[in-house]
């Protein structure tokens, strides 16, 4: 089993049937059944699924555990229909990185790419989901590479989201995802100063206690990402070190 300082941190897009053959990023897509036999396997194995918040004191270091993370990128529709059932079931937690300015529209970003425009939730699902025991966390305002723009607008796309979410939910919105994984030392300091308490890459492999709590890394959860390859990529360093 994992080792208590090893925390599998997953990363999660959309949960619903994946597009035809050949469509842009459809790897992207989880089937719900196969999110769902997921989840049944962690439950089976005893293992607590957290949001960022309830894992902020395991990647501290004050407490251990048979731990494991759950994020979705973007913050879909289909996440509140298709995943938040499933996690209600089981009694686990997840965040959901939302974009903030997109709100009840769709992943413009991805047009340019060929794929599919895809509902996004609006502030009533955010509460939804919320209200079910979820977390929301900060996504920037408009899903922009970081490291693309200047330090103004920077900025804006972090401390903006943060802002316009916590409006909404009334609630801290306290950890960060950096959109496309694109970071560097400004755009961490920027995420610092704006209060946030991590954030998140998509630097793959296991985090561990006592990381760099805004570079953390997470475990990509794929289309293709089979059973058993699931059981590995939680449970064993399957995916430690592929990104150094």
């Amino acid at each position: 089993m994992t080792s208590a300082a090893a925390i599998p941190i997953l990363t999660y897009h959309q949960i619903a049937v994946a597009p035809q053959r050949g469509a842009p990023y459809r790897s992207l897509y989880v089937h719900p059944r196969a999110f769902a036999r997921q989840m049944a396997v962690l439950s089976a194995l005893g293992v607590q699924v957290l949001g960022m918040g309830q894992l902020l004191p395991y990647l501290r270091g004050q407490l251990r555990g048979r731990i494991v993370g759950l994020t979705f990128d973007d913050g879909y529709v289909n996440n509140l229909l298709n995943a938040a059932p499933v996690l209600k079931r089981y009694g686990f937690g997840a965040t959901v990185y939302a974009v903030s300015a997109r709100l009840g529209r769709d992943n413009n970003w991805d047009a340019a790419k060929g794929i599919a425009s895809t509902p996004l939730m609006d502030a009533a699902q955010l509460r939804a989901w919320q209200d079910a025991g979820l977390e929301v966390g900060a996504h920037t305002r408009h899903h922009v590479s970081l490291t693309a723009v200047d330090a103004v607008q920077q900025h804006d796309e972090i401390v903006g989201a943060r802002a316009e979410l916590e409006a909404v939910l009334d609630r801290p919105v306290d950890h960060f995802c950096y959109p496309y994984g694109d970071f560097d030392a400004a755009v961490v300091q920027q995420a610092v100063m704006a209060g946030y308490q991590t954030a998140t890459t998509t630097r793959r492999g296991r985090a561990r206690a006592g990381d760099d709590l805004f570079r953390l890394r997470r475990v990509p959860v794929l289309r293709s990402t089979w059973l058993g390859l699931f059981v590995a990529k939680v449970f064993s360093g399957y995916e430690d070190g592929r990104d150094r």
